[in-house]
């Protein structure tokens, strides 16, 4: 029986949103509504917005807004697969420098779509328990989306808090800011890429690409000569299979090496407390009292942080996937060689210093304005006390959320007054 968690993990792997079979209801603490500010902060004043997710009290179907912005649209599952949608859902921003107020219930799995200079096309497939909505890939050629400038932010809304974040786990394409008021009179900003930020990140790749050669301008997707986005290495690799192979091999080996003859001390940052483990032959990284064990990881593991080393293990499954998140971020920040506490004593100016490294992770967080955004499936590993790199606002008492797109203005977050 699949839950939200399920269904979220199968969005972000598939693009496809489906309800969950096991049905939540919450016992609402937030309010019922939250009204989303849209400004549109690009040069173009065709600019469309989506939002999408699973309605939380209304037994978890997929839900989407229609174009007028408060109205909610709960499709049917379809007679056949790549059905379309029966309303429009399209919500129209202003001119460059106007704002567009939508409101939203309780959802998770949420997300907010941008396209510029065109509309985005969703389909339904027929579900289970409900229509499951196919979203718009990077991955896929044939998607009818495929060629068109588009992204998006996450968020969930639910009983307890709203929590939202950039995201640029698959690919890097429009600027998106997020500013959360609180209802408290606290303001969270994540600021973002400006507006040439693709451009940034695109040079930077191709510059990197100089140094070491290892394919990192492969990341760029093009569109009549124009950069389009930039993919992250993952999403690479479904192109080109054999990107990055090896890539990571003599830092992994240096890392075998080192705990050979030490231990690393991982915090879990959870019931099982500090956990210690060493490489005990050449293949195992084996962490005491019988806890488990995990393989030397390939690039592929390390970029998508799910697969081989770090898929989930039979058993002590909770412990190990909590173990390797904060391994694989480690790998992906290069640190392990230089933190045998891990995420412990982590320094943000250490990560990515490296040469075998997660440059796309280093390019596209150098972009940012203030650094900040999920770059790989587990940049919200952070040390106790320490900034989290994800990129994040959240707060349990929110009085509204604006969202920008375009980078025009992008800021990092002011000081308090």
């Amino acid at each position: 029986m699949t839950t939200i968690s399920d269904a979220i993990a199968r969005q972000k792997k598939e693009s496809v949103l489906c309800p969950p079979e096991i049905k939540t209801v919450e016992t609402e603490d937030t309010a019922s509504t939250l009204t989303i500010e849209l400004v549109n902060q690009s040069s173009s004043s065709t600019v469309y917005a989506y939002i999408t997710g699973l309605a939380i009290n209304n037994n978890n179907s997929v839900v989407l807004l229609q174009a007028d912005g408060s109205t909610l649209y709960y499709p049917t599952n379809p007679s056949s697969n790549g059905s379309a949608l029966t309303e429009d859902c399209a919500i129209p921003l202003g001119e460059p420098g106007s704002t567009t107020k939508v409101t939203i219930p309780n959802i998770a799995g949420g997300r907010i779509w941008f396209c510029i200079e065109d509309t985005l096309t969703f389909l339904l497939d027929v579900g289970l328990t409900g229509p499951a909505l196919v979203e718009p890939s990077v991955n896929n050629t044939s998607d009818p989306n495929y060629l068109k400038n588009w992204d998006f932010c996450e968020f969930t809304y639910n009983s307890s808090e709203l929590f939202a974040n950039i995201t640029y786990v698959d690919f890097v394409c429009l600027p998106i800011a997020l500013t959360l008021n609180t209802i408290s009179g606290a303001v969270k900003h994540v600021g973002g890429l400006p507006s040439d930020g693709l451009a940034t990140v695109c040079k930077g790749l191709v510059a990197q690409d100089a140094i070491d050669g290892a394919g990192w301008s492969q990341l760029i997707v093009e569109n009549d000569g124009t950069n389009l986005r930039a993919l992250n290495p993952t999403a690479g690799i479904v192109f080109n299979p054999v990107l990055f192979e090896g890539y990571w091999t003599n830092y992994i080996n240096d890392v075998w090496d080192k705990y050979a003859s030490t231990s690393l001390t991982v915090n879990t940052q959870a019931s099982w407390g500090d956990v210690s483990g060493s490489t005990s032959d050449l293949t195992s990284f084996t962490f005491d009292d019988n806890i488990g064990s995990f393989t030397k990881p390939s690039s592929a593991d390390i970029f998508g942080g799910a697969t081989g080393a770090f898929a989930a293990q039979p058993t002590n499954t909770d412990q190990l996937l909590n173990i390797g998140a904060r391994l694989d971020a480690a790998f992906n920040r290069s640190t392990l060689l230089v933190n045998s506490s891990q995420p412990d004593k982590e320094v943000v100016s250490t990560y990515y210093e490296n040469t075998i490294t997660n440059h796309y992770a280093r390019i596209v967080h150098a972009a940012n304005v203030d650094g900040l955004g999920y770059c790989f499936p587990y940049d919200d590993v952070t040390p106790d006390g320490g900034i989290n790199q994800c990129g994040a606002v959240n707060d349990s008492m929110p009085a509204s959320l604006i969202v920008t797109v375009g980078g025009n203005g992008a800021h990092s977050q002011e000081p308090a007054a």
